[in-house]
């Protein structure tokens, strides 16, 4: 059952540390699902408190952390240091889209609209979304929320659309536009004895909760594995019952880039690779009380990597590595277009 109540969520939270204790590889994207219970809770000082815990050690994003950790100071009466933290995260203009959209949503949520805006357009030129036309399949699902938020804070600085805001309009598939969506004064309807008005208003909320329940729905990548060469050769050794799935390492890596082109096409957002090692297959093994050589075990394992926080987003952004390791360019790599 969802937590519902302050109990519930510190229920939950509890779980989660206690959940983090015995899986200390993933205590970041535990830790931080915990703080986020803590402050639905209304113990935003104990949240405060994992994140400083897990600033203090080795994490894989720290800035999505101190954005957290002002988003939640912020709500709660520490509005100076929560601003230097902010003003220290931009300084550092680090390349998480993540960290960027908690930024810019708590200075939107505290009406500096100004700031929030300068934030996200830094943001997309750091993450290489240039101002000219690109093609849409090409950005990053990660990086998609960045426009769509920055988007809905021209609308309430009431300015006038750019080329970012169109690849926005692109990007949205909801039958109600995102001017509608984004539209300062949609909220006034609500205090209307129109009933014409009610409904329409109940129609541009249907359609935004919609878009959230599909976010919520994938609170992490449709993963796809990925064996470095010489795992698979220890993965086939030891278990060449695994043969017929994994022919060879270089069509493994081929087969891995069309499964991702093949799911993009299809309208399937937010995909991630996650990389595999033997260990922690065989592990993940014994814990379903199955055999290593079970091939119906390989997309449960991709599927709870990626929701311990393992995957990587894909495509990888413009000019960076390609996710096969070869340490060459992703555009001219697997990225190389198809014909």
């Amino acid at each position: 059952m969802r937590p519902d109540t302050p109990a519930d969520h510190t229920a939950e939270a509890e779980r989660l540390l206690r959940t983090a204790a015995q899986y200390p590889e993933d205590h970041e994207p535990l830790l931080l699902q915990a703080a986020a219970h803590l402050e639905l809770a209304g113990d935003r000082p104990k949240a405060t408190t994992l994140y400083d815990r897990l600033l203090a050690s080795k994490v894989d994003h720290p800035h999505l952390v101190k954005a957290f950790k002002a988003a939640n100071l912020w709500e709660y009466g520490h509005e100076p240091e929560a601003r230097a933290i902010i003003e220290g995260i931009r300084a550092a203009a680090p390349l998480d889209p993540a960290a960027w959209e908690i930024v810019a949503e708590t200075l939107e949520a505290h009406d500096e609209l100004d700031l929030a805006h300068a934030s996200l357009t830094t943001a997309l030129t750091m993450l290489g979304v240039g101002e000219e036309v690109v093609d849409v399949t090409g950005i990053p699902y990660s990086t998609q929320s960045l426009l769509t938020t920055r988007h809905r804070v021209r609308r309430l600085l009431a300015l006038p659309h750019d080329t970012w805001d169109t690849l926005a309009d692109e990007l949205h598939t909801a039958p109600i536009t995102l001017d509608e969506l984004h539209d300062p004064k949609r909220l006034w309807s609500l205090g209307s004895e129109d009933p014409a008005e009610l409904q329409a208003e109940l129609a541009r909320l249907r359609a935004e909760l919609g878009s959230y329940r599909a976010a919520l729905s994938r609170p992490f990548p449709v993963a796809v594995l990925h064996w470095p060469e010489p795992e698979l050769d220890e993965l086939l050794t030891a278990y060449p019952e695994l043969q017929s799935e994994y022919p060879t390492h270089a069509a493994h890596l081929l087969d891995i880039e069309a499964s991702l082109r093949e799911l993009a096409a299809a309208g399937t957002p937010n995909l991630g690779i996650v990389t595999a090692t033997v260990p922690s297959y065989e592990a993940f093994a014994a814990s379903e009380s199955s055999s290593p050589a079970n091939a119906d075990l390989l997309p449960q394992y991709a599927t709870t990597l990626a929701a311990r926080g393992r995957a990587v987003a894909w495509p990888p952004g413009r000019g960076a590595d390609c996710w096969c390791g070869s340490g060459v360019a992703y555009g001219d790599c697997h990225g190389v277009a198809q014909t």
